[in-house]
């Protein structure tokens, strides 16, 4: 039985997962955050796009999160069930359960939608991860209003391609 369960282990972590190219147009990977797209500024989501996605993915999920909070990791944006025929979303994406067929999840704020950047004042800079995942399928199954844990035991073993912007931030 262990060694069934080793070679299933093998084959699952043999699987690559492609890597995609995300580009936020404001600003570049590993560079400070505008304040517009901040809880000290209008607290609107940056535009984001992505591509070099593979062509099997069916659907696309965005989380954005922040592994410097006092906390562990809190979760700033949770976007799912994004169609194959979008590859972008526009600056201040509306905060809304559900955008025509794209749904959000509630973001450690509590809220639906983006909530940007807002570390503790004098806690220096942290890191603000906007992952972008290719999935094999086409709805996770989930209402509008998911958590992170729950979006990612549904999409785990459905991501096919992945990339991601960092951006940094800080309070003084």
């Amino acid at each position: 039985m262990k060694k069934v369960l080793f070679l299933i282990f093998l084959i699952f972590s043999a699987v690559e997962v492609m890597a995609m190219e995300v580009e936020i147009p404001v600003f570049k990977n590993g560079e400070i955050i505008p304040k517009i797209y901040t809880c000290e500024g209008e607290d609107v989501s940056p535009p984001i796009r992505w591509s070099n996605f593979p062509k099997e993915a069916k659907s696309f999920v965005i989380i954005m999160e922040d592994p410097d909070a006092p906390m562990g990791v809190f979760t700033h944006w949770i976007v799912y069930d994004i169609p194959t025929n979008i590859n972008s979303l526009l600056e201040n994406f509306p905060k809304k359960p559900q955008v025509e067929e794209i749904k959000q999840g509630i973001n450690d704020f509590g809220k639906i939608g983006y909530g940007g950047p807002c570390p503790p004042k004098g806690h220096g800079y942290h890191r603000y991860y906007f992952k972008i995942y290719a999935l094999n399928i086409e709805k996770i199954g989930l209402p509008a209003g998911a958590k992170r844990r729950d979006l990612l035991n549904r999409i785990r073993s459905h991501i096919i391609a992945e990339g991601e912007v960092v951006g940094r931030y800080k309070r003084d």
